[in-house]
């Protein structure tokens, strides 16, 4: 096994102390390379995933955020659950005052599929 693939197997996402609690400001993340497989077919699905989110008193160091999204690639799970999982993840760890997790995926198959989770729908504007 590469060194690569061994620190993606140990992913743990990572917290480090905002250096700014007292102001909104937000964070915005992009992931080009996203990877995981169709539950269905075991094909791989590639998406861009964003992160927007307005920290509170933790932000997300990342590399530990990059090894942790890369452990998706070997998962069979769905558009919808990888988005979700993700959200969840960085909701439980961060407790942002703000989040929003797109998972912009590539067209399979002429379908294209873009999940937004959004910690209040009625903050964000669609675009």
């Amino acid at each position: 096994m590469k060194y690569g693939e061994k620190a993606i197997r140990k992913a743990v996402l990572e917290v480090w102390n905002n250096p700014n609690p007292e102001r909104d400001y937000e964070i915005n993340i992009s992931f080009p390379e996203f990877a995981c497989l169709c539950p269905r077919s075991g094909y791989p699905d590639f998406a861009m995933i964003k992160i927007n989110y307005v920290p509170d008193r933790k932000i997300v160091e990342l590399k530990s955020l990059k090894l942790y999204l890369n452990s998706f690639r070997d998962i069979h799970i769905s558009h919808e659950e990888a988005t979700n999982t993700i959200y969840s993840q960085l909701i439980e760890i961060l407790k942002p005052r703000f989040l929003e997790v797109i998972g912009d995926f590539n067209p399979r198959g002429n379908v294209k599929t873009v999940v937004r989770v959004c910690s209040d729908l009625k903050l964000r504007a669609k675009s």
